[in-house]
């Protein structure tokens, strides 16, 4: 049976904007190339992220573009191989070189926001971020986090993990905050995080980035929209998603297609990012 004039497209979420970014240049892409798009979201979970590939591939897709909960070690990489269908990951780095993934170098830029932080004289940073098992770009932005408090001569401090579906910040944040020695900053792994962490902060009674510097990753528009705006990594999602399309279209034509893909990111300060206080304000028990 021939493979149908469509295109497959999973991503975790229908309600992170940075995905609908993604997804809008993929489409627009796809369009040019008389492609239609089936879309699927997996919400962070890999039993139904395999389910969504498994469906997109009964239909007879083409290709598909994806962005999986963990592109090193997956049922659904183990599906991709055996089918031998053409694919592409967006966001997601794999390990492997022959992987063909559009992507940023998520360790580096969390390396350099962090640092832009410590440069501000921030010593006690905390990182929130979604469930690593369900997102290997948390764990990579962790990962980068730790590489420059660790250069700088500062403790680590564990990652808070959250749910991204229906998150839930609230009670992790309010942990180390009510500690004897509270952070002065919090890096998220995602925009929608530090945006619920700011919510979150006030109501625990700090100010933001008087009492506590926030930042996140993404770039996601409404982040600019804020008073202050939201610090942030500015991923090029739009173009990361036309990128996608074009490396998809190359391997449905059989040609050769070099991988992968890092884009460069924008690190957007200010805003929501200033000096360590001189004196830490420690919330009640």
């Amino acid at each position: 049976r021939r493979l149908a004039p469509t295109i497959g497209v999973v991503i975790p979420s229908l309600t992170n904007p940075v995905f609908a970014t993604v997804l809008a240049g993929v489409q627009e892409t796809a369009r040019q190339q008389g492609l239609a798009v089936i879309l699927a979201a997996s919400d962070y979970d890999a039993e139904t992220e395999l389910a969504a590939v498994e469906t997109l591939l009964s239909h007879r897709v083409s290709g598909l573009i994806l962005t999986l909960c963990d592109a090193a070690n997956s049922k659904t990489l183990e599906l991709l191989d055996r089918e031998q269908r053409p694919h592409v990951f967006v966001f997601n780095q794999p390990r492997h070189p022959a992987r063909i993934a559009v992507s940023v170098d998520n360790p580096g830029y969390a390396r350099r926001m962090t640092q832009a932080m410590i440069a501000l004289g921030h010593r006690r940073i905390a990182f929130l971020a979604g469930h690593f098992a369900a997102s290997d770009r948390s764990r990579l932005r962790y990962m980068g986090y730790c590489e420059a408090m660790a250069a700088a001569n500062c403790k680590t401090m564990p990652p808070l993990q959250v749910d991204f579906v229906g998150v839930d910040a609230a009670r992790r944040l309010a942990e180390p905050f009510r500690s004897d020695d509270p952070p002065t900053a919090l890096l998220c792994s995602t925009d929608i995080l530090a945006l619920a962490a700011i919510g979150t902060l006030r109501d625990l009674g700090l100010t933001v980035p008087d009492d506590v510097s926030v930042a996140g990753f993404d770039g996601i528009a409404i982040g600019g929209m804020l008073s202050p705006p939201l610090a942030s990594v500015m991923q090029p999602t739009r173009e990361m998603g036309r990128l996608a399309m074009n490396l998809l279209s190359q391997q449905m034509a059989g040609q050769a297609v070099d991988a992968p893909e890092l884009l460069d990111c924008e690190i957007r300060l200010g805003g929501t990012l200033a000096r360590a206080p001189v004196r830490v304000r420690a919330l009640s028990a």
